[in-house]
C-alpha cells in the first residue's frame, strides 16, 4: 500500500504518459511524500490504510526551480481525484496479484481518493505523529478490566462522540497484537526529494529557498530547564539509571 500510494502520485497519468507532478503545468518537477501506515480504526478493528502528506510543490533539478501550486477550492486541490483513484486502484490490484493473493469475488469498480489542503501541514504532521509514538491505545483509555472483560473508550469518527467497547480479555489482546508490524516492516516512509538518499536535491532546495537548517534549528524553542524543588536552581542531568524490574507488582532487589 505504501509503494502503490507513492507510485500513484508521481505515476504516469492515463492520457499523457507523464507523471502527475510532471504533467501539471504549475509543478513540472519531482514531488516529495511522507507516508504513514495505519492498521486500525478508532475502535481498534483491523483497517489498514495509508495517510500521505505531500507538499503542493515540486523541484526541477535541471532548471534549478522550485515550483508551488495553488488552487481556489479543496475540490480541485493538487491533482484530479478521479484520475488518482483509477491509477491507485490499478496499481494496488496489480500488486495484490503479484504477491499471489486472490482478489475477492466482488470488489468495488470505482474507488475514491480523498485529497485536501491542510494548510502548512503542521497539524497533519502532529496528528500522524501521535499515532506513531503513542501506540495503538493509551492506558488512560482502558477504563475497566474485571471478570475477564476489558472496556475501553474511543471517539467515533463520524459523530465525534465518546463511545465504549467491552471485549473478552483474549479478544482485546488479539486486537492489540494484530497491529504489531512484522519484523522488517516500517510504519512510515519518505519518498521523492524527502527521501534520505536525496541529499543533493535537499541541498539544492535549501539553496533555492535560501534556508540554513543549522540557523533554523537554533531558533527553535529550547526545552525548559528542570528546576530544583528545594532552591529553584537549574538542574543538569549527569546520569540515567534503568529502574529495577517489576515482578508480581513488587520491586526485584538488585544485586
Amino acid at each position: 500500500m505504501l509503494r502503490c500510494s507513492w507510485e500513484t502520485l508521481p505515476s504516469a497519468s492515463l492520457r499523457t504518459g507523464k507523471t502527475f507532478a510532471q504533467n501539471d503545468p504549475q509543478l513540472q518537477g519531482q514531488a516529495g511524500v511522507i507516508s504513514v501506515l495505519h492498521t486500525h480504526s478508532r475502535c481498534l478493528d483491523y483497517h489498514p490504510h495509508v495517510h500521505v502528506v505531500m507538499p503542493a510543490a515540486a523541484i526541477d533539478a535541471d532548471e534549478r526551480l522550485w515550483r508551488t501550486k495553488t488552487s481556489k477550492t479543496d475540490k480541485s486541490y493538487l491533482f484530479n481525484h478521479k484520475a488518482l483513484a483509477k491509477v491507485f486502484r490499478a496499481k494496488l490490484l496489480a500488486g495484490i496479484r503479484e504477491e499471489g493473493l486472490e482478489l475477492p469475488a466482488c470488489y468495488p469498480k470505482i474507488w475514491v481518493v480523498n485529497v485536501k489542503s491542510v494548510g502548512s501541514g503542521d497539524k497533519a504532521l502532529i496528528y500522524l505523529g501521535r499515532y506513531l509514538y503513542k501506540g495503538v491505545i493509551q492506558e488512560k483509555d482502558i477504563i475497566a478490566c474485571r471478570d475477564g472483560l476489558v472496556t475501553f473508550r474511543y471517539q467515533d469518527g463520524k459523530t465525534k462522540q465518546i463511545k465504549t467497547r467491552t471485549l473478552p480479555g483474549a479478544k482485546f489482546l488479539w486486537l492489540i497484537l494484530q497491529h504489531v508490524l512484522p519484523k522488517g516492516f516500517r510504519r512510515t516512509r519518505n519518498f521523492g526529494f524527502l527521501h534520505s538518499n536525496s541529499k543533493r536535491l535537499l541541498e539544492l532546495l535549501q539553496q533555492l529557498l535560501k534556508l540554513k537548517p543549522v540557523k533554523t534549528l537554533m531558533g527553535l524553542a529550547k526545552r525548559p530547564q528542570i528546576k530544583c524543588p528545594c532552591c529553584g536552581g537549574a538542574m543538569r542531568i549527569v546520569q540515567t539509571r534503568i529502574p529495577p524490574l517489576l515482578a508480581f507488582g513488587r520491586l526485584v532487589p538488585s544485586g
